[in-house]
């Protein structure tokens, strides 16, 4: 079938296995979009910027309607959403608009500044609140009110509240 049957339609995969997904689709030729996006994951000593799905479970692949329903054997793939029973189509001016929404997100800076509020994510001051009083290049100097005292923390172990 020629390019122009082809649409864009919507998988369910296995919670977590988007990503691996979108690599074996990309290695039987499928193309496939998976829309990705920056956000913070919490371990006990550090908070780090993670890659994650915009939408858990769900990846979108462009094909024709004859051989989307033969992705159902790639392993991950649980199965095609549908609408109006058939499988769902999604325009693409809405994947345009995802993508532009998702480069606008990734450009706009997460800034802190004094005054803010923050809760510390982890170390010895874990989930103890407090407002920014200096911002330095590594370092934010917090009031803790509900101690009464001043400390420094690293950026990366402090969450906007």
């Amino acid at each position: 079938m020629t390019k122009l049957s082809e649409n864009w339609f919507v998988l369910y995969t296995t919670p977590r296995s988007e990503k691996q997904v979108k690599e074996r689709l990309d290695r039987e030729g499928v193309e496939a979009f998976l829309p990705l996006h920056l956000s913070p994951r919490r371990w006990s000593d550090r908070i780090k910027m993670v890659e994650v799905p915009l939408f858990n479970s769900y990846i979108f692949v462009r094909t024709n309607e004859s051989q989307v329903r033969s992705l159902l054997h790639i392993r991950g793939v649980v199965k095609i959403v549908y609408y109006n029973n058939k499988p769902a189509v999604v325009k693409p001016k809405e994947l345009e608009q995802i993508r532009i929404f998702l480069e606008k997100a990734a450009t706009k800076e997460l800034t802190m500044g004094i005054g803010d509020d923050v809760m510390i994510a982890c170390g010895p001051f874990k989930e103890k609140s407090g407002r920014i009083q200096r911002v330095g290049k590594r370092f934010l100097l917090l009031q803790l009110e509900q101690l009464g005292l001043s400390v420094s923390v690293d950026l990366t172990q402090v969450i906007r509240k």
